[in-house]
């Protein structure tokens, strides 16, 4: 399970409580026992309950986990407790509450999706792209796992996708060109381009890239430019990516047929 760095865990206490907690100095809570407690209010897959601990833990409180990221649990289940100084815990308490939360809301909407797109295929990844609220990569990646779900893309560092708005920068250049230039320059990477019309997805695949990301088609277009790669004999990956959902995400794969040389990959934010 990912979890987040000291450095991160006082970075979040900080933001919340820059000069300490006014109320709870100015109440003289400090030196008194408390208790908290983290229940589920509702049905729901769990995400972020280590790093509330270790926030928890990193202001002075003693804490028992009792569930783990990628559970999934009933209304009322216990998720951790903690025992120390009231003002510890006053200091911990809702930045903790809220990111396990949020986080637990990220990992159920992923969890749905997976489970959508893999009841018509077991083998079918559903991966998260990098489009994350700017400082939230971690928290989103430790979500987005936990509800089952792959990392499409961490980091501007760790694959190659060329978009639109690189190629205009290159506008004399073929898409062979392209590829050719990116094998020499990243020689261990896969070439991944994102396609914004049928044609452009074609062309892609002819030039001999990995993944073929397809921006926000129509399912009948997806189908479109997956028939077209097997009927040309090409093996790369098809991502239908944008607009997928757990009402639509079976629908997707559905659409596309089942096939064991091609892995199909779908994508949301």
């Amino acid at each position: 399970m990912l979890r987040l760095p000291l450095a991160d865990i006082d970075r979040l206490l900080q933001e919340d409580a820059s000069a300490g907690d006014l109320t709870t100095e100015a109440l003289g809570l400090a030196g008194r026992r408390g208790r908290i407690r983290f229940a589920a209010r509702g049905g729901y897959v769990v995400a972020g309950v280590e790093t509330a601990a270790d926030m928890l833990q990193r202001a002075g409180a003693e804490v028992t986990l009792c569930a783990r990221s990628g559970d999934a649990v009933a209304s009322g289940t216990q998720l951790l407790s903690g025992d120390g100084d009231a003002a510890d815990l006053h200091l911990a308490w809702k930045t903790s509450q809220t990111l396990v939360e949020v986080l637990s809301g990220f990992a159920t909407a992923a969890r749905a999706i997976v489970a959508a797109a893999q009841s018509v295929n077991p083998d079918v990844q559903v991966a998260c792209t990098r489009k994350v609220f700017p400082g939230g990569c971690a928290l989103s990646h430790i979500a987005v796992k936990a509800g089952g779900a792959i990392l499409h893309r961490a980091s501007l560092s760790e694959t190659v996708l060329v978009f639109r708005e690189h190629l205009t920068l290159w506008p004399d250049a073929s898409l062979d060109a392209v590829a050719t230039r990116l094998r020499r320059n990243a020689p261990e990477k896969k070439l991944a381009i994102e396609a914004d019309g049928i044609e452009e997805a074609k062309r892609a695949l002819a030039a001999g890239c990995d993944v073929i990301q397809l921006e926000k088609f129509p399912i009948e277009a997806v189908a479109e430019v997956v028939a077209h790669a097997r009927a040309t004999g090409v093996h790369a990956i098809i991502a239908a990516a944008g607009r997928v959902n757990a009402a639509n995400a079976a629908a997707q794969h559905d659409e596309l047929g089942d096939r064991p040389c091609r892995q199909i990959w779908l994508l949301t934010w």
